[in-house]
C-alpha cells in the first residue's frame, strides 16, 4: 500500500534544506509529495503524521505557511475490501482532507492507478479541441492539409501526450482513441468508414499508441543518467521490489524491456517509433500499401492541372485506386488531393483519393 501526501512550499529555494523524514519525498518546483509504503494502515498513518509534524516545525522555523487547501492525503492499493476506507493523517491536531482521486502535477491519481478519471477528462478536452479544428477545416479560411496537420499536432496530440510515460500502459487509453481518430479524419478528409489503422499513414503522423510508448522510452533513456531519480530502479532486475504497488503495467519493467530491445537491435530511442511503425505497416494487407509502400515515403510535388470545362484547378491528377497499381505514378502532396475553384481563392475543399477506395472496401 502506498500513501501520498501533497505539500506546497512557497519557494523552491527551500527544497534542498528540507528535513529528514521517514517517508520518501518527491519535489518539483514548489510542490512536494511525501510517500510511505507499508501493508498496515496504522503504520502508514503514523509515519505520515509524524513526517507532517516534522515538516510543520521546518515551516515554522522559516516563517512559511502551509497551503491547507492543497495539502491532502491519498492512498493507493488493490484491496477492494478497503476501497472506501479513508486515510487519517494529522497535522496540528487536525485531520488532513482525504481525496480518493488526488491530483499531482496535473495528473489525477485514482486509488488503483487505472487513470480512468484522468483519461475521461482528457477525452472531453480533446473533443472540444477537435470541434475547433472542424470549424477551421469547414470555414472559408482555406485551411490546407499542412495547416490542419500542424494544428492537430499542436492542439490535439500535445494535449493527449501529457505525462504519457505514467499512464500510457493503462487499459483506459481507449477512451481518447475516438477523439484522436476524429482529428485524423479532419486532416485527411477521409470518410468515417475508413479503417482507423489507415488514418495515421494518410495524415503522415505516427499512431498515437506508438507516440505514447516512444515517449516512455525516451523518459526511460533519460532516467539512465546516474544523477536522475530512477537509475537504480531501471538498472535492477526485472523483478521489482516486493514493497512496491503491484500495478497492472508498471513503468520500470516496461522501460527496461524497451531499453533492452533498442540495445539489442542498435536502435536509438528517437528511431524506435519509426522502426515499429514501418514494421507494422509492412505486415498490413491493405491495398493502400500500393501507393505508400513504407511509412517514410514522401509524396512528390505534382504540377497543377486544369480540367477542361470544369473551371477547377487540381493540385494533382486523380489516381486509379481500383486496380493493382497506380496509373498516374504520382501522389498528391501530404497524401491528399486539394481542389480550388477558379477566381475564388477563399473557397477550397479537399478530399482524399484513398478514402473512396477504403470506404468501398468497408461497404462491400
Amino acid at each position: 500500500m502506498i500513501c501520498l501526501g501533497a505539500l506546497t512550499i512557497q519557494h523552491p529555494l527551500y527544497i534542498p534544506d528540507l528535513p529528514t523524514t521517514v517517508s520518501r519525498k518527491y519535489a518539483y518546483a514548489d510542490d512536494l509529495a511525501t510517500m510511505h509504503v507499508d501493508v498496515d494502515w496504522e503504520a502508514v498513518e503514523g509515519a505520515l503524521s509524524k513526517d507532517m509534524g516534522t515538516v510543520g516545525e521546518y515551516l515554522q522555523t522559516w516563517k512559511l505557511t502551509l497551503s491547507t487547501t492543497k495539502t491532502v492525503s491519498a492512498v493507493f492499493h488493490r484491496n477492494n475490501k478497503e476501497a472506501k476506507r479513508e486515510l487519517k493523517v494529522n497535522f496540528n491536531n487536525e485531520t488532513l482532507p482525504f481525496w480518493s482521486e488526488a491530483k499531482y502535477l496535473g495528473v489525477t491519481l485514482d486509488c488503483s492507478l487505472t487513470y480512468r478519471e484522468l483519461l475521461e477528462s482528457l477525452r472531453k478536452k480533446l473533443k472540444s479541441r477537435v470541434a475547433l479544428l472542424r470549424r477551421l477545416a469547414g470555414s472559408g479560411w482555406s485551411a490546407e492539409a499542412t495547416t490542419l496537420r500542424t494544428a492537430i499536432l499542436a492542439l490535439v496530440h500535445s494535449t493527449a501526450e501529457y505525462c504519457t510515460p505514467v499512464w500510457c500502459r493503462s487499459a483506459c487509453t481507449r477512451l481518447i482513441g475516438p477523439a484522436i481518430n476524429d482529428a485524423l479524419l479532419i486532416v485527411t478528409g477521409c470518410l468515417r468508414p475508413t479503417p482507423a489503422y489507415n488514418l495515421p499513414i494518410l495524415a503522415d503522423i505516427q499512431p498515437a499508441e506508438l507516440r505514447r510508448i516512444g515517449a516512455a522510452l525516451s523518459r526511460g533513456r533519460r532516467a539512465m543518467d546516474p544523477e536522475h531519480l530512477l537509475p537504480s530502479a531501471l538498472t535492477c532486475p526485472l523483478c521489482a521490489d516486493a514493497h512496491r504497488l503491484k500495478s497492472r503495467h508498471p513503468f520500470v519493467p516496461a522501460a527496461q524491456q524497451l531499453n533492452s530491445f533498442c540495445d539489442n537491435n542498435n536502435i536509438r530511442a528517437a528511431q524506435w517509433a519509426d522502426h515499429q511503425w514501418n514494421a507494422e505497416w509492412a505486415d498490413n494487407s491493405t491495398r493502400l500499401r500500393i501507393f505508400i509502400p513504407d511509412t517514410g515515403t514522401q509524396p512528390p510535388e505534382c504540377p497543377s492541372q486544369e480540367e477542361p470545362g470544369s473551371g477547377l484547378t487540381a493540385s494533382a491528377p486523380v489516381a486509379d485506386v481500383s486496380g493493382s497499381a497506380c496509373t498516374t505514378g504520382v501522389w498528391p502532396p501530404l497524401r491528399t488531393l486539394s481542389v480550388t475553384q477558379k477566381n475564388k481563392p477563399s473557397t477550397m475543399f479537399s478530399f482524399n483519393v484513398q478514402s473512396i477506395d477504403l470506404s468501398m472496401d468497408c461497404m462491400a
